[in-house]
């Protein structure tokens, strides 16, 4: 008996439930559905004006000196100390003396060459006043002014055919180049500085023993650098030398001013550019620095310069028409790391200022109001 009781007030909780879920469909199925609110993006826009856009060509480098030596030995010999220490940043004046090498041994031996070239010209004084008595006076008066501790002078004139055989039989000649070439290689033995200038490398210490073909150092002049540029060739007919050109640093902290000094007469043809080489003065420039170079190189008329993230793959950018976007297309004459230089663009044309994710033709939006880019 329970048991049928309790079916029985299931069957009707089942009933009055369906019946109470029946009603609710009914009356969702006639409630109206809510309404999306639809989003229109507001976009940043420029009004074209076009104008003459100045190209600059942007390049970077290295500074080197633009006068610079290496120093070799073309002699041996212990390495004497100087004046001045041989060590990088040493600093030496045009004339100065920058490596001396023991020659006590060779000087030795171009002394004797010196008195034996005397002493040859003295043998043929006798002979030179009973049968040359013409010419006898200048070899005596070059014999006075012979000095074995001076280079040796230039001897005198020969003058007639019967001198000259006199001369050059008795080994005169032969015996005084000797001499000279043995005082030009005695001169090896002191390395100069060819221009005031300052040590940047170096290779051997006072006391050591040099070796010939051994490298010292190297000395530059630290007045003047220059920097190796490589630009396209399609401005190979732009760059001329004297162009002025504006370098800076990486920090865009500091700029100084160059000047295009030589431009290559070929183009490589593995990256198919040219090169040109920027002078520029600046006591606080080094050897080594990076720089940035903006080369002026054309001027691009009835033009506008804008962002490169603007210019779409197929040569197109975004406009604005009637609340909509569309595209147009567009001729670009510029490429730089980050903007593009185009030409064919209607003067009052709304462009995009900033890139919309997401763009595409026939896209709703709202523009904002912005200044006229020219």
């Amino acid at each position: 008996m329970t048991r049928k009781i309790i079916l029985s007030i299931l069957g009707i909780a089942l009933i009055v439930g369906a019946f109470l879920f029946a009603n609710y469909l009914i009356a969702n199925k006639n409630k109206p559905k809510p309404i999306i609110p639809k989003v229109v993006k507001t976009v940043l826009v420029d009004t074209v004006k076009n104008s003459t856009i100045p190209v600059v060509i942007s390049a970077n480098g290295n500074l080197t000196a633009k006068q610079r030596v290496e120093l070799y030995s073309e002699v041996q010999g212990v390495f004497k100390t100087g004046n001045k220490l041989f060590k990088p940043g040493q600093k030496f004046k045009k004339g100065e003396t920058l490596i001396r090498i023991d020659a006590s041994e060779y000087y030795a031996s171009v002394q004797s060459a010196k008195s034996n070239l005397y002493n040859s010209i003295a043998a043929i004084m006798p002979d030179l006043r009973l049968d040359f008595i013409d010419v006898y006076p200048k070899w005596q008066a070059y014999l006075n002014n012979f000095d074995l501790n001076k280079t040796t002078p230039k001897l005198p004139e020969i003058s007639g055919e019967k001198e000259n055989y006199f001369i050059t039989g008795r080994g005169i000649v032969s015996a005084y180049y000797n001499v000279k070439n043995l005082e030009q290689r005695l001169a090896k033995y002191r390395i100069s500085a060819p221009f005031t200038g300052i040590l940047t490398e170096a290779l051997v210490t006072e006391g050591t023993l040099i070796r010939s073909g051994q490298k010292l150092g190297e000395f530059i002049d630290p007045s003047v650098y220059e920097m190796q540029v490589a630009v396209s060739k399609s401005y190979a007919d732009i760059i001329k030398e004297g162009a002025k050109v504006e370098l800076s640093n990486l920090e865009k902290t500091k700029t100084y001013q160059g000047t295009v000094a030589r431009v290559n007469g070929s183009i490589d043809a593995t990256t198919q550019t040219i090169t040109a080489f920027v002078d520029v003065k600046h006591q606080d420039l080094k050897e080594g620095m990076y720089l940035e170079a903006n080369l002026d190189a054309e001027e691009v008329e009835n033009a506008i310069e804008i962002d490169r993230t603007l210019l779409l793959d197929s040569q197109e950018i975004y406009v604005v028409k009637d609340s909509l976007l569309d595209v147009i297309t567009v001729k670009p004459a510029h490429f730089s790391d980050k903007t593009v230089v185009l030409k064919s663009v209607p003067n009052g044309t709304i462009i995009l200022r900033k890139p919309v994710p997401g763009a595409y033709a026939g896209m709703q939006v709202k523009a904002a109001t912005t200044d006229t880019v020219e």
